[in-house]
């Protein structure tokens, strides 16, 4: 079966098997990541990758997440005074009929936020998603920011006349 005549898994048709791929630039790519509740950070844990789902909200350009009781903290968050673990942050919105949408991935250093204050505030801003209890506010510190759309492949225009 070519591309022209690939059916979607309900046995509809595909609407447009091509995408084009357009890259974002970084403040792009902080304002879509806004616009979505929930990503996956990734972390080393006894030296092996890990991936939890934790939903964010994204402050100026540093990325914060509530850590609950489920994740170690001392694998994500660094001794006081140090600039913090590197750790990345994936969120994305893709449709999965049409696979148009986008993604991004915030890569920095992780801080706990200490100051109680702002603690508090920032927690109040994150939507609580599970009954766990909570075991602190990370500051994600963005040094790198990449992501990516997935759009419609514009069909050429004929010069024909």
């Amino acid at each position: 079966m070519d591309h022209a005549t690939a059916r979607s898994p309900d046995h509809g048709s595909v609407l447009d098997p091509m995408r084009s791929t357009e890259q974002l630039d970084r403040s792009e790519a902080l304002r879509l990541l806004g616009t979505v509740p929930l990503g996956r950070v990734v972390f080393t844990h006894q030296a092996l990758p890990a991936i939890r789902p934790v939903n964010h909200v994204v402050e100026g350009e540093d990325v914060i997440v509530r850590l609950d009781a489920g994740v170690s903290r001392a694998s994500l968050v660094a001794i006081p005074g140090t600039p913090g673990i590197v750790l990345a942050y994936e969120a994305d919105a893709i449709d999965p009929d049409t696979h148009l949408g986008w993604s991004v991935v915030v890569i920095g250093y992780a801080e706990l936020v200490e100051n109680r204050n702002d603690a508090e505030r920032l927690e109040a801003l994150l939507d609580l998603w599970t009954n766990r209890p909570t075991a602190g506010v990370l500051r994600i510190r963005a040094e790198l920011v990449t992501g990516f759309r997935l759009g419609p492949e514009p069909r050429p225009t004929s010069t024909a006349g």
